[in-house]
């Protein structure tokens, strides 16, 4: 068996995938998960843990072992302030200095690519959590991936339902290059033994090309069998919720907690997943580095065959948060 690796966050979806990987590889992987987490991977080590308790981390996480790396997948479940830097910064660095304590030498950060112009409380915290991973001594491989495939899923249902599709604008603003749970784990595993990514930021998307809103609504019609229905929704619509929304925050921390997101929806709805071009002030979909196999067409016909239902969760603005999962 390989070194031991410490994964956080390995009970939400991106997590599973990558424990399952790291086993594969014969890695021993240990899991602090918090009470009544699901079950994990067959051969994982689940240890029941508060991340957010530096005691619980280095009691209940570390329990006295050495690890070779630690591996984070963590990440906030809404995006807001208190829990954003609560889960996405300071839990993070809490356990990444604990696994360093405990013997681990490298460090992969699964981050977000839409860190790249951070406007939002998760975007700040998870580029905090970059920093003072590069700042810990640690070698380190920092991955900011593009777009999960079951985030670009959550209109499903309604079209089942014989809704339209909604899109904002017109829906060809945005655009990205999803990856799939499986092949990020494998990209986040491989970050263990591959020279090349050590020390690196590493933006990543599945195979291209890029994909537009609109272009996902007219392939889940095309698979079901239906002509194309669109309704649009003006982006502006959620930046004047998200105002007077925070005006009702000067009394309440649950309009200020709604006010981030409609900020989190807005900012989804006219920004790119991909590499931003600082110079020539653009996204570029051509310098957007592509990994794995699987496209997000095998992922749509495969849940229309099955019947199954995605449920995003506090995600489910029109599917709009594609670089963030329950993690």
């Amino acid at each position: 068996m390989m070194d031991p690796i410490l994964l956080l966050g390995a009970s939400g979806t991106i997590g599973r995938a990558t424990c399952s990987a790291l086993l594969a590889r014969g890695h021993r992987v240990v899991c602090p998960v918090r009470h009544g987490a699901p079950a994990l991977p067959s051969g994982a080590v689940r240890r029941v843990a508060d991340l957010t308790v530096p005691q619980s981390v280095r009691a209940d996480a570390i329990g006295g072992e050495r690890f070779a790396a630690v591996i984070s997948c963590l990440a906030s479940r809404s995006g807001t302030p208190s829990e954003a830097w609560a889960v996405d910064h300071r839990a993070t660095v809490d356990t990444v200095s604990a696994a360093r304590e405990a013997g681990a030498g490298h460090v992969v950060l699964l981050s977000a690519i839409c860190v790249q112009r951070p406007h939002l409380a998760f975007q700040h915290a998870k580029l905090a959590a970059e920093a003072a991973v590069i700042a810990s001594g640690l070698s380190y491989s920092i991955v900011r991936p593009t777009a999960f495939f079951k985030s670009l899923s959550g209109q499903i249902d309604r079209l089942r339902a014989g809704k339209p599709f909604l899109v904002f604008g017109d829906g060809t603003r945005t655009a990205c290059k999803p990856i799939s749970d499986r092949d990020l784990a494998a990209f986040l595993a491989e970050c263990m033994t591959d020279p090349a990514r050590r020390n690196k930021i590493l933006p990543v998307g599945g195979p291209g090309p890029a994909i537009t809103p609109r272009a996902q609504g007219d392939m889940l019609f095309r698979l079901m069998g239906r002509a194309p229905r669109f309704r649009q929704v003006p982006p502006a619509l959620l930046r004047g919720i998200a105002t007077g929304l925070t005006l009702a925050g000067a009394m309440s921390r649950r309009a200020r907690d709604k006010a981030e997101l409609a900020r989190i929806g807005h900012y989804y709805a006219t920004q790119s997943m991909l590499v931003w071009d600082a110079d020539a002030q653009r996204f570029d979909a051509e310098a957007t580095p592509e990994f794995g196999a699987d496209r997000l067409e095998e992922h749509y016909a495969r849940l229309i065959r099955s019947g199954e239902s995605v449920d995003l969760g506090d995600h489910a603005v029109f599917g709009a948060r594609p670089d963030r999962t329950r993690v």
